[in-house]
């Protein structure tokens, strides 16, 4: 799959090629992106990053309509639909776009100013590799989900169809059998995940606490730096929440749960015993809070905007909230790594958190990205 945006036209016989070339090199080069041209030869179609089917013209509505099979047949994806609005393209759009919608299949006509269509087309391109990235992804479960996760697990049918992504069941035993001494977790898991072909795990870490007094927690940071999705106490839906965001943002972002919520003010205290060490700033060793051994990490990460996302192990709703990240505190009370966020909308604190909540554990990540989650996860 090549990771590039291909343009591909519509254009009515009717109309002087000369002036619609025109208004179609003027039209492209406004939007600044870089893209690939294909004219009206489909025959690479949906084997891009994104697709887009440039409609430069009206009367193209029959040549679409002779096009939707083979098109079909090369992507099951939506048709999205570029237009300039001239010679009358934003009409035949319409009509197609009414067309595809008569036979349920999706579609959306990409239109406005130069500025809208570029950002629009940005985040649909995002989205789409994230989906490609996902598609064929082996995440492991090491051990059982936490005890105390008793609405933590996954529809494993259900992910694997909707986004791609086998989870593989891995006995705790496998892992413990690899490390030789308790400041090898790091290379055991190296090794688990190679010989399983994963891309990234959930762990139940607290049993290493009673096997090996020691903790996950630098090993956790360390891979998810590396590259992989590296989650803790078996929650199978931070899992997949954390590889969504790296999928999108080449981070894992921080699984954390809320220590405290204030509804007045929109504020709550995120904390967990390890972050991904490419997500700090700096960061301090301390011990493992719960348990008082082994090593737990308290990170600094910048302050400014961050997205709270987490999403249900059946795929049936998923959660997403902007704010911003206050400052970062180190209270001996609590999980290492404290972060104090205020939500944009602070009546999701009661609204949501506090009402119908996905679970404990939620998903930090930096930046405003609500609308490139959505794109990815309702498409």
């Amino acid at each position: 799959m090549k990771q590039t945006t291909a343009i591909y036209t519509l254009t009515s016989e009717l109309h002087d090629e000369k002036a619609v070339g025109a208004v179609t090199q003027a039209f492209l080069a406004s939007l600044g992106m870089e893209y690939e041209l294909k004219g009206n030869d489909y025959s690479d179609y949906g084997s891009h990053g994104l697709n887009l089917i440039y409609v430069r013209t009206g009367g193209t509505e029959g040549i679409f309509r002779r096009l939707l099979p083979e098109l079909q047949a090369k992507s099951r994806r939506p048709f999205y639909l570029l237009t300039s609005g001239k010679s009358n393209s934003l009409a035949a759009s319409m009509e197609i776009l009414s067309y595809l919608r008569q036979h349920n299949i999706g579609g959306e006509i990409i239109h406005g100013s130069s500025d809208y269509i570029a950002h629009r087309i940005h985040v649909l391109k995002k989205a789409e590799e994230a989906r490609q990235t996902l598609c064929g992804t082996r995440l492991g479960i090491i051990g059982k989900p936490s005890d105390w996760l008793i609405a933590s697990d996954a529809d494993k049918a259900r992910v694997k169809d909707v986004l791609g992504i086998e989870l593989v069941d891995i006995p705790m035993q496998e892992l413990l059998d690899e490390i030789t001494d308790s400041e090898k977790i790091y290379e055991a898991l190296t090794a688990i995940m190679a010989r399983h072909r994963l891309q990234g795990f959930t762990l139940r870490c607290f049993d290493l606490l009673t096997t090996i007094r020691n903790t996950g927690c630098m090993a956790l940071a360390r891979l998810n730096a590396d590259g992989y999705v590296a989650g803790c106490e078996g929650d199978v839906p931070a899992m997949l929440s954390m590889m969504v965001v790296r999928s999108l943002l080449g981070v894992s972002g921080f699984q954390a749960n809320p220590a405290s919520i204030d509804p007045e003010t929109g504020e709550m205290v995120f904390a967990h015993c390890t972050i991904p060490l490419n997500m700090v700033e700096r960061y301090e060793l301390d011990t493992h809070f719960e348990s008082g051994i082994g090593v737990g990490i308290r990170g600094y990460m910048k302050e400014g905007p961050v997205t709270i996302f987490k999403m249900a192990g059946d795929l049936s709703r998923h959660f997403i909230a902007e704010g911003t990240l206050l400052r970062n505190e180190a209270k001996p009370d609590l999980c290492r790594t404290q972060q104090v966020i205020r939500l944009d909308d602070r009546t999701l604190t009661t609204r949501y958190f506090l009402t119908c909540p996905i679970g404990n554990h939620h998903i930090v990540m930096p930046g405003h990205c609500q609308e490139i989650i959505e794109e990815l996860l309702n498409k």
